[in-house]
């Protein structure tokens, strides 16, 4: 039973990291239409920055919230100048588009801070959390920090002008237009509040699996299983998803024999195929209604 409880409870501090990367891809979903597949990439050259800002004596709050600046004007960057101009080219320019950013941004990390392992402060520490072994203060501030992202964007969407009308123009775009909404500016901020919200889920996961070019690859595919599951029109359907990933994750690799830790992502997709096919539009997604 006690193993038990601890696999849940570590698939859920691990199902935290899916859930930021998750909201992220939501974000950008919402925004566009499109998946990022550079968004675990943005997230790791935003952790390159901060451990950048902590080697030059940043204290480590100070470094948090300049990445999380940084991020946020690099996402609006990164839509004006690639993704605006592509605003009516077909599903696969975009696709295109997309690969050659994961490329670059990987390559210029590379070349910058070179592929060796970096290890990245954690800023709740590694000790029992409340005395208890099952889960560890880094875990629980990562939970801990997924609920507070997710409140605040809940209060953001619901009950600031901005965000009424990023929904607006995220919903019914031509009739958001109609009413003077800048449907194009709402697109970036959308940008750069994803990669905002990528650049938490770096720097949470780095403390984890340390600091390299690669390390958001696998969290990358987590991410985007926990927001098709939960649904790519639900923030929050994304954040549940991305616990229930984890958790799964964890729970598969402990108690089905022969799957280990190779095997847990077959085993996760597996799950998310077949929750697809019975729910195609997530656990918490709404079907998109179109006149003809």
């Amino acid at each position: 039973m006690e193993l038990l409880l601890n696999q849940v409870l570590a698939g859920i501090a691990t199902g935290a990291i899916y859930a930021c990367m998750a909201l992220a891809v939501v974000m950008i979903y919402q925004a566009i239409d499109h998946l990022n597949f550079a968004q675990g990439e943005m997230a790791m050259f935003s952790t390159f920055i901060a451990w950048q800002m902590l080697q030059w004596g940043v204290p480590y709050w100070g470094a948090f919230v300049l990445t999380l600046a940084l991020s946020f004007a690099g996402g609006i960057v990164i839509e004006r100048a690639l993704f605006k101009p592509l605003g009516n080219a077909p599903v696969l320019t975009h696709v295109a588009g997309f690969i050659a950013l994961f490329a670059i941004v990987n390559s210029v990390a590379g070349l910058t801070w070179d592929f060796t392992i970096k290890q990245f402060p954690s800023p709740f520490g590694s000790s029992p959390f409340l005395g208890s072994q099952l889960i560890s203060t880094h875990q629980a501030g990562m939970i801990g920090v997924t609920l507070v992202l997710l409140l605040l964007l809940y209060f953001f969407f619901q009950f600031t002008r901005i965000g009424l009308a990023m929904r607006a123009a995220a919903a019914q775009p031509e009739s958001a237009r109609l009413v003077g909404i800048n449907t194009s500016w709402m697109v970036a901020l959308g940008w750069g509040m994803a990669a905002a919200i990528g650049s938490i889920a770096g720097m949470l996961i780095a403390p984890v699996v340390f600091l390299e070019p690669n390390m958001m690859g696998g969290v990358l595919i987590y991410g985007f299983a926990a927001a098709v599951l939960g649904g790519l029109s639900s923030p929050l359907g994304a954040v549940i998803g991305g616990f229930l990933v984890g958790v799964f994750e964890n729970l598969a690799g402990t108690y089905i024999p022969g799957v280990g830790n190779e095997l847990k992502l077959p085993i996760a997709l597996a799950l998310i195929v077949t929750v697809l096919v019975v729910k195609p539009t997530g656990l918490f997604g709404r079907a998109i209604v179109k006149r003809v």
